[in-house]
C-alpha cells in the first residue's frame, strides 16, 4: 500500500468508527430525549418500577392531600390516565389544582410516583408544550390566544 492508499484508509476506519458510535449513543437515548413522561407514557411504555423520570402533567382538580409536616400527596393527570405523586418538602407558591406541573423522582409502582422536586407552572400562559400538544389532541385545550400586555403598558382598549 502507497502513503496515500493507508492515510485513505485511516480515515475510513476512523469515520466508520465514529459512526457506529454515534448509532449507538442515539439508539440508546431513545426514549430518554424526553423532557417528561405523561402518565399515558408512562403506561403504554410500560416504565419499570424504581425508574427516575420527570412526570408531567395537570394537578388533578381535588386530589391534594396535605399530610404531617411537608408531606403532601396529589394526582398528576393528563385527561386520560394519574398517577399518585408523594412529595415531601415545599411546594412551588403557583401549585394548584388544574395548573401544569412537572415532577422529579421515581416511579415506585403502578400508579404511585414519589417526587423529589416539583415545577409549577410561572404564569397564566405557561404550560409544558408535551401537556399542551395532549390537551390539543383530545380537544380540551383552552387558550384565550391572547398575550398579556407587560405591566404599565397601555392596551388596545383603553387606547
Amino acid at each position: 500500500m502507497t502513503r496515500k492508499q493507508r492515510r485513505l484508509t485511516l480515515i475510513a476506519a476512523a469515520l466508520a468508527v465514529l459512526g457506529v458510535a454515534l448509532g449507538l449513543v442515539l439508539f440508546a437515548m431513545r426514549d430518554s430525549i424526553v423532557f417528561f413522561y405523561s402518565p399515558t407514557d408512562i403506561e403504554a411504555k410500560a416504565v419499570a418500577p424504581g425508574t427516575r423520570l420527570r412526570l408531567g402533567g395537570l394537578v388533578a382538580a381535588g386530589s391534594v392531600v396535605k399530610g404531617e409536616g411537608q408531606n403532601v400527596t396529589f394526582a398528576v393527570t393528563d385527561t386520560n390516565r394519574s398517577i399518585t405523586v408523594r412529595y415531601t418538602g415545599l411546594l412551588p407558591d403557583l401549585f394548584r389544582e388544574g395548573q401544569g406541573v412537572v415532577a422529579e423522582g421515581v416511579l415506585e409502582g403502578p400508579g404511585l410516583f414519589r417526587a423529589d422536586s416539583v415545577l409549577a407552572k410561572h404564569d397564566e400562559n405557561y404550560m409544558p408544550r408535551e401537556v399542551a400538544d395532549s390537551l390539543k389532541e383530545q380537544g380540551l385545550w383552552q387558550h384565550s390566544g391572547k398575550a398579556d400586555a407587560p405591566a404599565g403598558s397601555p392596551t388596545t382598549a383603553s387606547e
